[in-house]
Order: C-alpha cells, then sequence, then structure tokens
C-alpha cells in the first residue's frame, strides 16, 4: 500500500496498524509529546510519566478493534481519555503506596492533601468528558480550532499556519466558537436544574 503518514487520519492508521503493526509508530511520534506533558501534569514525574504513556499506547493498540469513529468521538479524544484514566490509576497506586510507606504523622496531612489532588483530578476528567460533548455541538471546522488552541496548547501563530488562515480570521473563529460554548454551557446548565 502506497501512502504517506501526513495523509491518512489517526483513525486510518490505527485500522491498518492492527495488520501492520509498525504502522502503530507513526501515531506515537503524533502524540507521544503532548501524552508526556499530559501525564506529568498528572503525575508530576517525567519518567513516570512516560511509563504511563507507554502503558497507555499499549492499551490503545490492543483496543484498537475496539475504537469506533462516531459523531463527537475521534481517536485523539479515545485516547487522550485512555491516557488518562491509565495516569488517573497510576497516581492511585503511587499515593496510596506513598501513604503506606510514611509513619511520620505530619505526612497524614500531606496524605489528605494527596487525596484531594486525587478528587480534582477525576473533577478534571469528568469537566473533560463535558468539554468533549460540548465541542461535539461545535461545527466541527470550528470544533477543531478550539481543540488546537485550549486542548493541544498550540499557539495562534502554529494553528494559523497549519490551518493555513490568517491570526485575525483565526481569532474571529475562536471569539465565535467561545459564545457558542457559552450558550451550550448555559443550556446544559438549565438541563440539570430541569
Amino acid at each position: 500500500m502506497d501512502f504517506t503518514e501526513n495523509n491518512l487520519k489517526d483513525e486510518e492508521i490505527l485500522a491498518l496498524s492492527l495488520e501492520q503493526p509498525a504502522l502503530f509508530k507513526i501515531l506515537v511520534s503524533r502524540y507521544q509529546e503532548a501524552f508526556i506533558r499530559k501525564a506529568t501534569g498528572i503525575v508530576r514525574q517525567r519518567e513516570e510519566a512516560e511509563d504511563i504513556v507507554q502503558e497507555a499506547f499499549v492499551k490503545i493498540y490492543f483496543n484498537g478493534k475496539k475504537f469506533k469513529k462516531m459523531d463527537g468521538i475521534e481517536f485523539k479524544s479515545w485516547a487522550y481519555r485512555i491516557l488518562v484514566n491509565t495516569a488517573i490509576s497510576r497516581y492511585r497506586k503511587i499515593s496510596k503506596k506513598w501513604q503506606a510507606e510514611s509513619n511520620d504523622p505530619l505526612d497524614l496531612e500531606t496524605a489528605s492533601d494527596s487525596a484531594l489532588s486525587t478528587e480534582n483530578i477525576i473533577l478534571e476528567s469528568e469537566n473533560k468528558s463535558l468539554t468533549a460533548e460540548l465541542l461535539s455541538r461545535l461545527p466541527k471546522p470550528l470544533a477543531r480550532l478550539v481543540s488546537l488552541y485550549y486542548i493541544e496548547d498550540k499557539s495562534y501563530k502554529e494553528i494559523a499556519g497549519q490551518e493555513g488562515i490568517t491570526m485575525a480570521a483565526l481569532k474571529m473563529k475562536l471569539f465565535r466558537a467561545k459564545k457558542f460554548l457559552k450558550n451550550a454551557v448555559k443550556e446544559k446548565k438549565d438541563e440539570y436544574k430541569k
């Protein structure tokens, strides 16, 4: 099969890699650094984050047959969910191990702080699910821009270059997307009140 990594979507690469495992390295190269940053943000240790990312990629590959592209659910959000869940599980293990090894009464205060941090991580994960749902309500071009800027943390310059638009056009589109999302959040709050 004749192709380049740039003309294939993540979903296509995942499907092809199930038959040709060597192709999975394309997904690894696309996501590895962003995954490491995300995992480091959760566990606060680079080495631990690298282990988590490796474990997440293994899970992604071995569960590749289960992935089904649907409206609002793309490979990227599915893969990030696996990464975040893996990181949270690892964080909990680290936290429990640390608490079990600690005999210093002062560490109990820190341990309860860790529990609060775990709750915050879980809440953050739930917020990300809500964010994915809200993004799915946006028109796809706007959702992509919002994802690139707010989730992938790319600069205006990077996004404008990648999308082939001016920075002024990008800023206007992001402004429209934020306005749309504010209305969607308001609707969501109204749903909860009912």
